[in-house]
């Protein structure tokens, strides 16, 4: 790869957000030497981190010979920096999921084994099952960046909910458009 040549390296910035929980143990994997390591051993030059409710702070490093990292806790939106993600990272939760996906954006999907009756968790998987997305858990994070290969992902489609919205205006008694 020709872009690691002189001090223009490329910006390539892994975005990381657990909405609006808290969800110590992803941003402490994250925050570990052995993940910041692997992200930059793949080309990641930054890291930002949406620690949500989180008490866990993490370590700021301008960069110099290893990856910049930043954080901050909440934001009125996150998809500005979504889109100028190389990699997300998120939470399980759904709106984050799809809004990454809608974006075309790479993503592992961090589950949250803390929680009871962890619906989140099958969503993630069945989604990684389809090749849509990585799936981990905070232990096995470092791993999964070391073996991803991101051209095996499949891009998301959404489904079309027309069918199911004109069968359900026809059964109400609304006329067609």
């Amino acid at each position: 790869m020709g872009n690691d040549e002189g001090c223009d390296k490329q910006k390539r910035v892994v975005f990381v957000t657990v909405g609006t929980t808290c969800f110590d143990a992803l941003v402490r994997a994250v925050d570990s030497n052995i993940v910041k390591q692997a992200l930059f051993a793949k080309g990641y030059t930054h890291l930002l981190i949406q620690m949500g409710r989180g008490s866990y702070l993490p370590t700021k490093s301008e960069g110099d010979g290893a990856l910049a990292v930043d954080y901050f806790t909440f934001s009125s939106s996150i998809a500005a920096h979504l889109r100028s993600a190389s990699l997300v990272i998120s939470h399980a939760g759904s709106g984050s999921i799809f809004e990454t996906l809608r974006l075309g954006k790479p993503l592992i999907v961090v589950v949250n084994e803390d929680l009871m009756d962890n619906h989140q968790s099958e969503l993630a998987e069945e989604l990684a099952d389809r090749k849509h997305l990585y799936c981990a858990g905070p232990q096995t994070l470092q791993q999964t960046i070391t073996d991803m290969d991101l051209s095996s992902l499949s891009p998301y489609s959404p489904g079309d909910a027309t069918p199911v919205a004109q069968h359900i205006n026809s059964f109400l008694g609304f006329p067609d458009d």
